[in-house]
């Protein structure tokens, strides 16, 4: 074995790619006055309203009012409106605004408060009250799901992306009208606007790559390539990245902050990849970070001296997994060049060095916010999946949505964000509400959202992959794996990323299925027809969503899985349906796969959302590059179609990446569509968008 390198050196490796300018305090601007003397006083004058940073133009699902007398919650699973005064006080309970739909985010201005409504597509605009909190203004008709909100530096202008739609829209603040909307990928979430007002960038559910759009002149969208974590992907390969909920502006614009979960990303134990926190340089839309060169090590340095190695280990990546899970709110915190994310499966709020080159890579604190009393979240937990940040005036003080237990916590930060040792006293907390769903789903909501758990979860919530209860757009790997505790069938992100002895190498391709709206039948569920009920199947899914085997009894495991199970029944919301007249093509596509001829609805049956729930061999699909082939004979069951114009790509294995690509490939083996001329055949699809 050739000697170990010394501790010096590999750290040095690791810093260059954590390294980052100094942090020693900006120049102060001279006054405008005579050289060594005061400059003269302006004439008395009333105060103008504050306007907004790029770093708080942006919307969150709890934000601070510019004027600090109060914050606003948007809480959609009670949708209402929350306004909570400042300072808090935890024995005075928060103002409710009823809204007329599910609140995503909420921005406050200096003299108004955006809200963004998901069903239906909204944005709402209220002005301050002091008897009623907030008084409605307008409201502006959006496409469904409207979800992420940012005002342009003038602030005449709202962005709004609409997830379910996949579209992007302008509404002028002035007149309260939307002046355009676009299409854009799936699931956009996240949206910034540039300092100068010319471009927005928008995060995505479903992709790695931003969407930026041209706000000058006639809009106009392309995506921008961000690759996901470049220090911990394989030599040569770019990831896939979910969960892209937030984005965040540096105070001088030029460095956007993208959080999301890096699908494949190498660590530890790492099946599913990691969260990652990438930079874009907005002046060129050019990533920060380059890719990582072959050989390069990520070992820490505080671990070299307790682990033998040779050159050839050093090309595999050492690094814990990312400091946090799922991110779903990331702040900039000004005073100290720090991020802030609150880490929705570890029920924690992490800070990171905003002037790293991967800020991941340098975390500098975690403010605990669960306080588990045990191992799993069946004890109490007074913060659970955190997805909302907003910081006091001097930035002291955080404040933390905690969703799944409708609490408020209140963080005091540390003072000099270097992550120098912190002592983190009690977290207060305030409780707002009552859990919206029946008492047997209020555990499952908890353990829906928890990556912590050691029954359910291997490190990753259910939310990780099912956001919102949707899907991540990803098809996993499903792979037997030997290691000590024995052989497991485990999904695992990438190829790549698997352990030598997995076998087959590539494992079958199974791609995420959407939940909400989905899951009200008794059974049977999983891809192939497996399992009986939905408990079974969720019993199933704990022991695939982990590094191998699991290690809890089966007493444990069936509580849980029926506490889960009523919780996606009763507490997961389905994708808005718009209400309407079909056109005369969708209503050519329905009589087609309604007809004798087409057979589509023989399996698919309307009545039982779209499935007959029976399992079918699928003869002549070729295995997908990088996956095993499937066993002979496999059977898939019907998969439901509600929903389904929003869920691609399709099949098992992600290999129509639309429903028209879909149709033209079937070849007769779903129903028979190659009698079909290729009106039908659209017609047909613009139907199924329907469903």
């Amino acid at each position: 074995m050739k000697p170990r390198p010394s501790t010096l050196l590999v750290a040095a490796l690791f810093a260059a790619a954590c390294s980052r300018p100094s942090r020693e305090a900006p120049a102060v601007e001279p006054s405008a006055g005579v050289a060594g003397t005061a400059a003269p006083s302006p004439p008395a004058s009333p105060p103008s309203p504050p306007k907004l940073s790029a770093v708080t133009r942006a919307s969150g699902a709890l934000v601070r009012a510019p004027q600090d007398d109060a914050l606003y919650l948007a809480d959609e699973d009670h949708a209402v409106l929350r306004r909570i005064p400042l300072p808090v006080d935890v024995s005075t309970p928060p103002v409710e605004i009823a809204m007329p739909g599910r609140p995503a985010q909420v921005l406050a201005l200096a003299d108004r408060v955006l809200v963004t409504i998901r069903d239906p597509g909204l944005l709402l605009m209220l002005r301050p009250d002091p008897a009623a909190g907030l008084v409605e203004v307008a409201r502006v008709p959006l496409p469904a799901d409207a979800w992420g909100l940012a005002v342009t530096p003038d602030e005449r202008t709202a962005i709004v992306t609409s997830a379910w739609a996949g579209k992007v829209s302008a509404v002028d603040l002035t007149t309260a009208t939307a002046t355009w909307s676009i299409d854009v990928p799936r699931e956009p979430r996240g949206v910034v606007i540039r300092e100068d007002g010319a471009a927005a960038y928008v995060t995505h559910l479903t992709s790695a790559a931003l969407t930026r759009i041209a706000l000058r002149g006639a809009p106009e969208a392309r995506p921008v390539a961000l690759p996901p974590s470049p220090f911990r992907a394989p030599h040569g390969k770019s990831l896939s990245a979910s969960l892209g909920y937030a984005a965040a502006l540096s105070p001088d614009g030029r460095r956007l902050f993208v959080a999301r979960h890096a699908l494949g990303a190498l660590g530890e134990q790492a099946w599913f990849g990691a969260s990652t926190v990438d930079v874009l340089m907005t002046s060129d839309d050019a990533p920060l970070a380059p890719r990582r060169r072959q050989g390069a090590p990520l070992w820490k340095a505080g671990e070299i001296d307790d682990v033998p190695f040779d050159d050839a280990e050093l090309e595999l990546p050492n690094t814990s997994l990312a400091p946090f899970v799922q991110p779903r709110a990331l702040v900039y915190r000004k005073s100290t060049r720090t991020l802030l994310v609150a880490s929705e499966g570890t029920d924690a709020l992490v800070e990171l060095d905003a002037l790293a080159v991967d800020p991941t890579l340098r975390p500098l604190h975690t403010y605990e916010l669960g306080r588990h009393a045990g191992p799993d979240v069946y004890v109490a937990t007074l913060c659970g999946a955190p997805s909302g940040v907003a910081l006091s005036a001097d930035e002291a003080m955080a404040w933390v949505y905690c969703r799944s237990t409708d609490a408020l916590a209140i963080v005091r930060l540390d003072e000099h964000g270097d992550g120098a040792p912190f002592e983190q006293g009690p977290v207060p907390y305030i409780a707002l509400a009552a859990a919206p769903v029946p008492q047997q789903a209020v555990l499952g909501r908890k353990l829906f959202y928890n990556a912590v758990d050691w029954g359910t979860s291997g490190g990753l919530g259910c939310a990780g992959c099912h956001p919102d209860g949707r899907d991540d757009g990803h098809v996993w790997h499903e792979a037997r794996v030997m290691d000590t505790g024995g052989e497991s069938v485990n999904f695992l992100g990438s190829a790549e990323n698997q352990p030598a002895d997995a076998e087959p190498r590539g494992g079958v391709p199974r791609q995420t299925p959407m939940l909400a709206g989905r899951v009200s039948a008794e059974g049977p569920y999983g891809w192939n027809a497996q399992s009986e009920n939905l408990a079974e199947r969720l019993r199933e899914g704990f022991g695939l969503h982990r590094w191998g085997p699991g290690g809890m009894g089966g007493g444990e495991l069936a509580l849980r899985a029926r506490h889960l199970a009523a919780f996606l029944r009763t507490g997961l919301v389905p994708p808005p349906r718009e209400g309407r007249k079909l056109t005369p093509q969708e209503e050519h596509g329905r009589a087609l796969f309604m007809s004798d001829s087409a057979q589509c609805a023989r399996c698919h049956v309307p009545e039982t959302e779209h499935t007959d729930r029976m399992g079918y061999p699928m003869p002549g699909l070729a295995a997908r590059p990088g996956f095993a082939e499937e066993k002979a004979g496999q059977v898939f069951k019907t998969p439901s179609l509600r929903f389904v114009g929003g869920t691609a790509p399709y099949y098992h294995d992600g290999s129509a990446r639309t429903l028209e690509e879909l149709i033209e490939a079937n070849q007769d083996r779903m129903g028979r569509t190659s009698h079909m001329s290729r009106n039908d055949k659209a017609a047909l699809a613009a139907f199924l968008r329907t469903l």
